[in-house]
């Protein structure tokens, strides 16, 4: 899809959709008047006739409209006043979702122009690009939908002046490269466990250093791990007939010798939970465990694609978990990386058991900062839906940038807490912990286990077990929490 930013007349753009802003209060701006105009006034008698309200993200579709040469004309309310960032993502996805007809193959629209309460035009055009691309993603077997299948070929942001037009570019550009990196997280995580193994991950990660210059991969087979003491994390694959990796991406986007920003992703390509089997109703979704990998390799695209000034190391622990005679058996006593003990007391909280190796082992990076994103637990699904991510932290600062990224990415998080009197809930008779804290606040101990290992650095963890897929309206993969990740990247980057 091609997506552009000019400084044009709208009435005499071809386009198979023009999707023009009215508001509630029906006091157009210039250009949805000069439209308005030479269409005869059908804006007006449209919004006159309350075929439309203008309140926020209602739509109209008009065809065949005389006096432009547009085939369509799209109206979509914008509400009384200023557009806040929250309504402006309503309108995106509405107008994205509405031009994927059949017969559209071009669209041009006017809201780069439209005035936000806490954003500026570059924003505006970033989410407009990111949604019309986010729209166009369709599962294709595990390959990119062909051009030649994409309906939606151009879009074009019209902007007033050349100014607005500058601006609006940066954003496409930028915007561009978070959808290529939501939607690259998407197609991983609706492949089938059976084709998305622990290996075809490092398989893909390799590739994609193989792609860009700027990116190297390395990746630990069990042996490797095996010699680094990682017991804790092939305490989760004994059990498989599939070969652990642990995947490292390097970015190096920034200075030489800045520190880098590590993000940790957990892999559990599928997660029968072992011993403690899961139930059988939709463990079809299992596949999913291993969205924060997938996560993790579309920031990685996206960054790389982006060229953000920055170093970012992305580190995926992957892995199956799944049932046998050689599997981990509650009860059994491992010993991580960083020599701690831990009395597995239910294999189905295996995620934990990955991340605490892989979060020691990244302690070789000298992070500035580490962020680990993982489908953790779902208690945080009980906590707080599909809405908005669980975030933890070892430093408030941190946490309050996140949750500021992903305010004005679209893609929120809530911030939980990591008391010490949730830490108790970890005790063994038998180790330094158990992994798992019994009844009660199951996403905040799941936390608690993981700070015990990331004591020598800032640290932030993401569970977003309830926002990773959807299981129905359709079912699939979300691409969250990369829009998230990637607005704070993209900060630290021009800070």
């Amino acid at each position: 899809m091609e997506i552009v930013a000019r400084s044009t007349n709208p009435l005499t753009l071809k386009a198979d959709c023009l999707v023009v802003a009215v508001p509630a209060d029906k006091k157009l701006s210039a250009t949805s008047a000069a439209i308005d105009k030479a269409t005869g006034g059908l804006i007006s008698r449209r919004l006159d006739g309350k075929d439309i309200s203008g309140k926020c993200a209602s739509t109209l579709m008009l065809h065949e409209p005389n006096g432009i040469n547009a085939k369509r004309l799209l109206l979509v309310g914008i509400g009384t006043e200023a557009v806040s960032s929250k309504d402006f993502l309503k309108i995106a996805r509405i107008i994205a979702k509405q031009t994927k007809g059949d017969g559209i193959a071009s669209v041009a629209t006017t809201l780069t122009d439209v005035e936000l309460s806490d954003q500026d035009t570059r924003w505006a055009a970033q989410q407009l690009a990111q949604q019309f691309i986010e729209a166009s993603y369709a599962f294709n077997g595990g390959k990119p939908l062909p051009a030649s299948k994409q309906k939606l070929k151009k879009v074009t942001l019209l902007c007033s002046d050349k100014k607005g037009q500058s601006a609006a570019q940066t954003g496409l550009n930028y915007g561009q490269s978070v959808a290529i990196g939501v939607n690259q997280t998407r197609l991983l995580g609706d492949l089938a466990a059976n084709t998305c193994t622990p290996s075809y991950l490092a398989k893909h990660s390799r590739a994609l250093a193989r792609k860009h210059k700027s990116m190297s991969c390395q990746v630990l087979s069990e042996k490797q791990m095996a010699e680094l003491g990682m017991g804790s994390l092939l305490s989760v694959t004994a059990g498989t007939e599939e070969p652990a990796h642990l995947i490292a991406l390097d970015y190096k986007g920034g200075k030489k010798g800045a520190k880098p920003i590590v993000l940790v992703g957990k892999g559990v390509t599928f997660d029968s939970g072992g011993i403690s089997l899961k139930p059988g109703a939709k463990m079809d979704e299992m596949k999913y465990d291993m969205c924060g990998a997938a996560s993790v390799l579309g920031v990685m695209e996206a960054l790389a694609d982006a060229a953000l000034p920055i170093n970012v190391i992305g580190v995926i622990p992957a892995v199956e978990n799944m049932p046998s005679g050689k599997a981990t058996k509650p009860g059994d006593v491992v010993t991580s990386m960083s020599g701690q003990t831990i009395e597995v007391l239910n294999t189905d909280a295996e995620g934990r058991l990955i991340l605490c190796d892989a979060l020691t082992y990244v302690a070789r990076y000298k992070p500035d900062t580490v962020i680990d994103i993982a489908t953790l637990t779902g208690a945080c699904i009980v906590a707080l839906g599909s809405h908005a991510s669980g975030l933890y932290s070892n430093d408030d600062d941190l946490a309050q940038d996140l949750l500021d990224a992903g305010q004005s990415a679209g893609d929120r998080a809530w911030q939980m807490p990591l008391w010490d009197e949730y830490n108790q809930q970890l005790k063994s008779n038998f180790a330094d912990m158990g992994n798992i804290g019994g009844a009660g606040g199951g996403s905040i101990t799941a936390a608690c286990f993981l700070s015990r290992f990331t004591k020598d650095y800032r640290w932030a963890h993401l569970d977003i077990a309830g926002t990773a897929w959807l299981s129905a309206g359709p079912k699939g993969a979300t691409g969250r929490p990369v829009p998230l990740l990637m607005e704070y990247l993209r900060k630290r980057a021009t800070a």
